[in-house]
């Protein structure tokens, strides 16, 4: 039986972008984004709508995720440029991201506030130290701790990323000790921020990743800040009666797409067959990112067609 829902949903799923392409311009394929070199000193970020889950690129897109991410995270960098100067130089467009070119440091800063994702399956499997960090016995999943931790990974060209501690981070001179000493207090403050913010919006940051570049001598957030790709949040109503209940609290974060994918037998590993996402299942992420964003934003959720989209960068790019 159909609903007056189909259609829209049809064309809702035809709106993706999984690549873009700007002639004359080099260009770097992330897993999300499209980077292109403008100039020395300048790249253009182009959000696409590519989703991942355990290192690895899902086969089927997410209709205007690429301008949910792209404006969430504009959004929050006007947040804390305060705290950290960062690499944003002009968001012209709800995909596009004018941004400073940084050489990013080979590390990822992820800050957790709560045993639950990465950090709940190391503890499970009966491990008590995550990336040097001791972790307290007792706890259960989703427990808040004591105070917020610091567990980086190396970033990783193709694989996955690997957990790391700091101690290792400045004995293999990834990154120098001045520089590192500047990026823990920063992470460590942008969390407070977030979970500031996200607790007027009745929100729990529940954990996060930064990344961080060099620019001349200054060191600049880049990337993203405290989007549903990079963060996990939790509904502050529904938290305290979840821990008691011994369930999982309702979230809005990329952690219901890799249950899904446990669900559906892959977890990225060798062997593994990557299961195709249904139309439903992207339906329901894409309103999941929107929901974030109108939360997080207090603003409603525009979608710009994309039919055209090779063509408005390319005129965009011109301009700087």
């Amino acid at each position: 039986m159909s609903s007056d829902s189909d259609t829209p949903s049809a064309d809702l799923l035809k709106q993706t972008v999984k690549e873009t392409h700007v002639d004359d311009y080099p260009c770097y394929r992330g897993k999300v984004r499209d980077v292109y070199t403008l100039n020395e000193q300048t790249v253009g970020l182009v959000a696409t709508d590519r989703i991942s889950a355990f290192d690895h690129i899902l086969r089927e897109a997410i209709p205007f995720k690429g301008q949910i991410l792209n404006q969430i995270a504009s959004f929050f960098f006007s947040k804390v440029d305060d705290i950290v100067p960062t690499h944003i130089i002009d968001v012209p467009h709800p995909n596009l991201t004018i941004a400073k070119k940084c050489k990013a440091l080979p590390v990822e800063v992820v800050v957790r506030g709560y045993l639950t994702g990465h950090a709940w399956r190391t503890y499970k499997s009966g491990k008590r130290e995550l990336c040097g960090v001791a972790l307290p016995e007792g706890m259960k999943e989703h427990e808040k701790f004591p105070h917020p931790i610091l567990t980086p990974a190396t970033k990783a060209e193709e694989g996955h990323d690997e957990d790391i501690s700091e101690e290792e981070i400045l004995n293999q001179k990834l990154v120098q000790p001045q520089i590192w000493n500047q990026v823990r207090e920063y992470a460590f403050k942008l969390f407070e921020r977030g979970t500031a913010m996200a607790r007027k919006q009745g929100l729990i940051l529940v954990d996060t990743k930064y990344e961080f570049g060099i620019y001349g001598d200054q060191i600049l957030l880049i990337d993203e800040v405290h989007t549903a790709d990079s963060s996990r949040y939790f509904f502050l109503e529904d938290y305290d009666e979840a821990l008691k209940e011994d369930r999982s609290p309702k979230q809005l974060s990329k952690e219901f797409v890799r249950e899904w994918l446990i669900e559906h037998d892959f977890q990225g590993l060798d062997g593994q067959i990557m299961p195709e996402l249904p139309d439903e299942f992207r339906i329901e992420v894409y309103e999941r990112y929107k929901e974030l964003f109108e939360l997080m934003t207090g603003e409603t959720f525009t979608q710009t067609p994309v039919d055209n989209l090779d063509e408005e960068l390319g005129i965009l790019f011109k301009a700087y």
